[in-house]
């Protein structure tokens, strides 16, 4: 085993870490990385040849200088983490299946269809946040993959809210306004500690901006269907529930149409795909 420093000049952006990730899992899964964007280094901890690694990331337009290489025992290797993305994805995915859990259970019994369909979003989320995920490291052709397929789920779990809205309008309902409040209310505090996990993302790749836009739709989705529930309360009618559910269904629908706009590769001046920030793009 093996640890080599490596000096890239053109890694200066998190675009060219994720390359080099998703570069070195081609090689070899078992090899390691740590990445230092300030002084521009890499550490690498691998069992192939230094001369494979150079001559891959050259490949990439990241040509990078050997500092050293030295053996080393594998009881050396440290313990690398995931990454600050992933680390914040998995808090997001715990974060909206326990409110998903909760909010459909308690729709269910309160007859709300503002709880439920904030449920059936909080559970779109949950995808989002899987598919995002799993693409931390990989290539960029497979972060807008999974974007594009999360379009696809928003859309999809839209349309069924949209049917339970009709449902409940042609049979009727009679939401509990206090069910409503409450459980809205512990949803917001939920949504409003996501974006402040994912807020240092939001301008990141296309994964963790899909990301960003769910977490901060469903803010207004929490605060709407609070009002609705106080209206229900003081009108003593079903309406409010209905059409805070409906536009609820629409959040979800644009928020998925968005995310496939920007699964589509971004286009340079001159006509070619765009998928890095420096100067390694050629």
């Amino acid at each position: 085993m093996k640890k080599s420093i490596v000096k890239i000049q053109k890694m200066d952006c998190p675009s060219e870490v994720k390359i080099i990730e998703s570069l070195i899992e081609k090689i070899s899964t078992d090899i390691k990385a740590e990445f230092d964007l300030e002084k521009r280094v890499v550490t690498f901890y691998h069992d192939v040849a230094s001369e494979m690694i150079l001559n891959e990331l050259k490949n990439v337009s990241l040509s990078g200088e050997l500092v050293s290489s030295v053996s080393i025992s594998e009881n050396d290797i440290p313990d690398i983490g995931p990454s600050v993305e992933a680390r914040t994805l998995k808090y997001l995915l715990g974060i909206n299946l326990t409110m998903f859990i909760v909010e459909i259970f308690v729709g269910i019994y309160a007859e709300s269809t503002g709880l439920i369909a904030d449920g059936l979003d909080m559970l779109a989320d949950s995808f989002v946040y899987g598919i995002s995920l799993y693409a931390v490291g990989k290539s960029i052709v497979t972060k807008n993959r999974t974007a594009f397929l999360s379009g696809i789920m928003q859309i999809s779990l839209g349309v069924l809210c949209l049917v339970e809205v009709g449902r409940k309008f042609y049979l009727g309902s009679e939401p509990l306004s206090n069910y409503m409040i409450i459980i809205s209310i512990i949803a917001l505090i939920a949504n409003v500690l996501c974006l402040v996990l994912i807020h240092k993302h939001k301008d990141g790749e296309v994964h963790m901006k899909a990301s960003w836009i769910f977490s901060a739709n469903d803010v207004i989705v929490n605060t709407g269907v609070i009002v609705s529930g106080i209206l229900v309360y003081y009108l003593n009618s079903n309406i409010p529930d209905l059409v805070i559910g409906a536009f609820v269904s629409f959040i979800v629908i644009k928020g998925g149409v968005t995310i496939i706009k920007l699964s589509r590769p971004q286009k340079n001046v001159d006509g070619k795909d765009k998928h890095c920030c420096s100067s390694s793009c050629d």
